[in-house]
């Protein structure tokens, strides 16, 4: 699986804002001539994984 089809596996977790900045920032990348398995695709891969972490520990902390 590419960095493109696992942040796609993960954009349901995702704040929108960090969905739609990671999209301008791939989509920047791509226009620019990149590949979407390259280093930078990568690393927003990352920051989406992180996202994700956090927002799923802070839904499980939260006390009602």
């Amino acid at each position: 699986m590419n960095p493109l089809e696992e942040i796609n596996k993960l954009a349901h977790l995702l704040p929108l804002e960090v969905l739609q900045d990671i999209d301008k920032r791939v989509t920047d990348w791509l226009a620019a001539g990149g590949e979407d398995n390259d280093s930078y695709i990568k690393q927003q891969l990352r920051y989406a994984r992180h996202v994700a972490s956090r927002v799923n520990q802070d839904a499980t902390t939260k006390h009602f």
